[in-house]
């Protein structure tokens, strides 16, 4: 071998060993986080379950099901920490997101990137749009939308009227519009009065599937949950559910109940003729800021997945207990964790 050769190769050595011992190595992922994962990993696969905030984690945290891996309890990664470890007889990686879409988009990715799940479990507390339903219940949506992609049509323009580069593909009318005009506060008889916001038309997600061609987008609005999760939540409609706080009880005791659509968005929804206009045009019962940014990153990994979320409150109030959610918040986060523990056990059986 000539001697500069030699040389080189020996330096490129001497760097690599450097990088290593000073836990550089694998990009972003230090050496000591990558060994753990990679331990982690040897142990796979496993139930990722991913949850909003602390606010609804720590119900399962203290409900004694959950027992931490006894060598490797969690792992700390770009701001997250995931808790390794078992819910009945699940092995289990549970991370929480963060609010908003985003947040619960990149703590999805990132748990499916770096270790080896087998599907993903949602849960949390989220708003009501759905009348019939009270605080407490418990819904099971079969589809998922993000419900805050918008193209803002151009005062003038209307329904019959192309929307700004649809004809390029990137927008269409397909799924439908909201008509500011229509919630004037001079809106009487169903004849609206113009507005200057005109009409905002709800749009698809351009995603890019592992099974896909590489940078060839597809689009999906609604984002189905997997088909045999969903059919064992119909059993966890029995489960019974917890109606009190104290001695301040629910009108009725809350139930679990399967529901055809969940709405997300980068909205907190505390307004009546929004989360009207949600039930009705999308047939949307729970309202949330993440499950559909977590359904969107498994349906584009092609993981299972599935999600339960309680409802806290009648969104924009006007029920008897929409002044109550504060009451009645713990109790629905610990509903929702008494469902996610009930579809476990089913789902290990």
């Amino acid at each position: 071998m000539d001697v500069c050769l030699r040389m080189v190769l020996s330096l490129v050595v001497l760097v690599l060993g450097f990088i290593g011992s000073n836990g550089l190595v694998h990009g972003a992922v230090s050496s000591s986080t990558w060994r753990k994962i990679s331990r982690i990993n040897m142990e796979g696969p496993y139930l990722g379950i991913v949850v909003p905030n602390s606010f609804e984690m720590n119900p399962l945290m203290q409900s004694g099901s959950f027992v931490p891996h006894h060598n490797l309890p969690y792992v700390d990664f770009s701001g997250r920490r995931f808790r390794i470890g078992r819910l009945q007889k699940e092995k289990v990686i549970i991370v929480m997101t963060g609010l908003s879409m985003l947040n619960a988009g990149i703590a999805t990715e990132l748990l499916l990137s770096l270790f080896k799940v087998k599907g993903v479990l949602h849960y949390g507390i989220a708003g009501n749009a759905n009348p019939q339903l009270q605080i407490g219940d418990v819904t099971i949506p079969q589809f998922w939308a993000h419900a805050g992609l918008w193209n803002w049509q151009r005062y003038g323009d209307g329904p019959e009227d192309e929307l700004a580069l649809e004809s390029n593909g990137d927008y269409t009318r397909k799924i439908g519009y909201l008509r500011f005009s229509d919630y004037n506060n001079s809106t009487k008889c169903n004849k609206s009065s113009e507005n200057l916001l005109n009409n905002v038309w709800y749009q698809p997600e351009e995603i890019f599937p592992v099974n896909g061609v590489p940078e060839q987008r597809q689009h999906i609005f609604w984002v189905p949950v997997n088909k045999h999760y969903f059919a064992i939540a119909e059993r966890v409609q029995a489960l019974k559910l917890g109606g009190c706080v104290n001695t301040t009880c629910l009108p009725r005791t809350p139930m679990v109940v399967r529901v055809q659509r969940g709405i997300s968005s980068n909205i907190f929804v505390d307004n009546r003729a929004y989360r009207e206009f949600l039930n009705t045009k999308f047939n949307a019962t729970a309202i949330d800021m993440e499950t559909a940014a977590v359904a969107l990153i498994c349906h584009q990994q092609n993981m299972p997945f599935i999600a339960f979320r309680s409802l806290s409150d009648l969104a924009g109030g006007g029920s008897a207990l929409s002044n109550e959610s504060a009451t009645f918040a713990t109790l629905a986060a610990q509903n929702a964790v008494d469902v996610l523990l009930r579809f476990i056990s089913l789902l290990s059986s």
